[in-house]
């Protein structure tokens, strides 16, 4: 846990669970080649990889504060908004989804699920409650984005299945429920 009193990664995320609403703080911004980090120990988003040619992110992505997954990170998220985000911007969002996934580096395998979201300030995307209401193309299309982004770093990505807002308060409760614990010890 950083000793850090700026860093922003332990903020209450304020989660709504009626409303399927949380917070998120986006890392990389739409449209970017560009892949940043969020360091806690500088409080800084650092540069940590850059996509190749022609390859970019589709959407938002980010973390949730105050969550820690099972690959020792963040919670990811995948923002879908009407404009990029710049790097570092707390966004209020609409949990609609999850994507249930594993990622293999160097024979180890871990849970590394990819929460998605609507940003609630959106005229495109205020129809979208659930991932039922994202179309099929774009889902398999974002999938496709992960293998390819993984494959490039060396891992390997597995989407293991699609759930909707209720699968995904409930999983993102537990990595609230990781970091608390980890904080405390």
């Amino acid at each position: 846990m950083s000793k850090n009193p700026f860093d922003i990664s332990g903020l209450d995320p304020e989660l709504d669970e009626k409303k399927f609403q949380c917070r998120a703080i986006i890392e990389t911004p739409k449209g970017s080649r560009n892949k940043f980090k969020y360091d806690p120990k500088t409080g800084l988003f650092a540069l940590g990889g850059l996509l190749p040619e022609g390859m970019m992110f589709p959407f938002d992505f980010g973390f949730i504060p105050s969550t820690l997954g099972g690959d020792g990170d963040p919670f990811d998220v995948m923002v879908m908004m009407d404009a990029p985000a710049t790097t570092g911007m707390l966004i209020d969002i609409r949990i609609v989804g999850i994507i249930e996934a594993e990622q293999t580096q160097d024979g180890e395998t871990d849970e590394n699920p990819r929460l998605l979201g609507a940003a609630v300030h959106s005229y495109q995307h205020e129809h979208i409650r659930t991932i039922d209401d994202v179309s099929k193309t774009l889902l398999c299309q974002v999938e496709e984005f992960f293998v390819s982004y993984n494959k490039q770093r060396g891992k390997k990505f597995k989407c293991k299945g699609l759930h909707g807002p209720k699968r995904a308060v409930k999983d993102l409760k537990k990595a609230m429920a990781s970091h608390k614990k980890d904080a405390e010890d």
